[in-house]
């Protein structure tokens, strides 16, 4: 399948893209947390003068090397959102889905945002992604989930494919038969996954990567196989990756230089 980068922003290259391009269109826009977000990156390489230990007493040093980061922080965030993803509705074809990750701070904000726009018929459902990573408060419970509200443009006519589903294992498997054991059960509205792993394969650097296991999921029951995907708050690239994974294509834009030079290497395969 073929995929296509946009540098710019949104409200700028939505307009210029055909319309009723996307049969699905997931975003993951910046969380106005205020701060700058940063991924902390280091390179270990073999050295007997290191004072990073590793397997069999080996000595390694690490050095602090640049990564990608952005500031956080819009003063009229809803204001700011809502007019792109207003104008990606043109993209949209008539039975697309959208879905918007935000956390916990704004969701309540975008969903009433949201149903204003699309109106509160086209609201599927609310997605509580959860992972079990990172500090943990002692003044109140750690927030350790993110939120994806999907909206269906048409309520009555839109893309779930049951078949294409991941199972997950059943939590008692020896109070079920063996076939379902097997088989596994399907997800609810709460997904269990971990953060993208430090070390792992998957990781490009790039400050707030969301792991491939929650964009495939979405992709691969949300659109169909030679389907187009935008993503117009694309960061890392994670749901070109998804989709092309599963054959459908994609657009991704964003207006961070960082953002595209990421994209255009993890990406390179199908560009």
């Amino acid at each position: 399948m073929s995929g296509a980068l946009h540098e710019g922003d949104a409200l700028e290259v939505l307009p210029t893209l055909p319309a009723e391009l996307a049969r699905l269109i997931y975003i993951d826009p910046p969380f106005n947390t205020g701060k700058v977000q940063r991924r902390r990156r280091v390179k270990v390489t073999a050295s007997a003068e290191g004072t990073r230990k590793g397997f069999g007493g080996k000595s390694y040093a690490e050095r602090v090397v640049e990564s990608a980061s952005y500031g956080d922080r819009k003063d009229d965030y809803l204001g700011w959102l809502m007019a792109r993803i207003e104008a990606s509705l043109r993209c949209a074809t008539a039975d697309a889905s959208l879905f918007v990750h935000v956390d916990p701070r704004e969701s309540h904000y975008v969903k009433v945002a949201l149903d204003q726009l699309l109106g509160r018929s086209s609201f599927m459902n609310e997605i509580v992604w959860a992972y079990d990573f990172g500090g943990r408060s002692k003044k109140r419970w750690p927030a350790k989930h993110d939120v994806i509200l999907w909206y269906a443009r048409d309520p009555k006519d839109y893309v779930f494919d049951y078949d294409a589903m991941d199972r997950i294992p059943y939590m008692a498997p020896g109070l079920v038969s063996e076939a379902k054991a097997k088989r596994g059960k399907t997800p609810t509205d709460v997904w269990w996954h971990t953060i993208v792993p430090t070390n792992g394969k998957e990781k490009t650097g790039y400050p707030t990567q969301k792991p491939l296991g929650v964009l495939e999921r979405i992709v691969k029951v949300h659109s169909e196989p030679g389907d187009t995907v935008l993503d117009f708050f694309a960061g890392s690239g994670t749901t070109g990756e998804a989709a092309a994974r599963n054959e459908r294509s994609f657009v991704l834009v964003d207006e961070s230089p960082e953002a595209i030079a990421v994209m255009r290497e993890r990406l390179k395969p199908y560009l």
